[in-house]
């Protein structure tokens, strides 16, 4: 059974969040606070974060910079602000998507069963890719590179095991979005942006210059690897 933490100080929000999601079949602990929430997470195995952005006690944003710093779940922002630079600090941080209140507990519920696909239904064929000084273990779902662990989110690591399966081809972007996002009527495209430079970020030595992750203007990216 999966287990999904809700992170939400509205008890009555929480409480409506929490029933659906038992209703689905889904193990839940809630919390209330971020130091709720991080003692939980030291005790729990958390499959799903659904995360609120106003805490009592700190940011919502703050606690997503803690959670990157070792667990690769994915986050799902509540937030009573869709300003464009709130939602894009959200996935830049660490999060996997956003939802605005209110917002209808359906839809909440849609997006959660989204993000476990994209995360654990995957199907492997090999074990490990090896290639450019880069080890992605398509078990453990881990990568290290030069023998040096990188946390990535599940999207993150998905759009990297696809562009390196393809290794010189060009991708195009509604291609990595199908691939990614399962055709999610709910995903917006500049997501796709914001995960790329989110990669760029943990695996390039100049994410400005990138060698692996390159961009073919007009058309897509390619995994350039060593071609550089």
């Amino acid at each position: 059974m999966q287990t999904i933490m809700i992170v939400e100080d509205d008890q009555m929000l929480n409480t409506g969040i929490t029933f659906n999601m038992q209703m689905d079949g889904f193990e839940v602990i809630s919390a209330s606070t971020i130091q709720g929430a991080t003692e939980q997470l030291n005790n729990t195995e958390i499959h799903l974060i659904i995360l609120d952005v106003n805490l009592p006690d700190g940011s919502g944003f703050d606690f997503c910079k803690k959670v990157r710093e070792r667990y690769t779940m994915p986050i799902l922002f509540l937030t009573a602000c869709d300003m464009e630079l709130d939602v894009i600090t959200g996935f830049r941080i660490g999060g996997d998507d956003y939802i605005t209140k209110p917002f209808s507990l359906n839809i909440l519920r849609e997006r959660v069963f989204a993000l476990l696909r994209r995360s654990y239904n995957h199907v492997n064929k090999v074990d490990v890719i090896r290639q450019d000084g880069f080890e992605m273990n398509l078990d453990s779902m881990t990568v290290q590179k030069d023998g040096e662990s990188l946390a990535l989110t599940p999207s993150e690591y998905k759009l990297m095991k696809t562009l390196m399966e393809r290794k010189g081809e060009v991708i195009t972007r509604q291609k990595l979005l199908e691939v990614l996002f399962e055709n999610d009527e709910f995903v917006e495209e500049h997501t796709l942006t914001v995960t790329i430079n989110r990669l760029r970020n943990k695996i390039e030595d100049e994410p400005s210059k990138p060698n692996y992750v390159k961009t073919v203007y007009g058309m897509g990216y390619t995994w350039a690897g060593d071609c550089h």
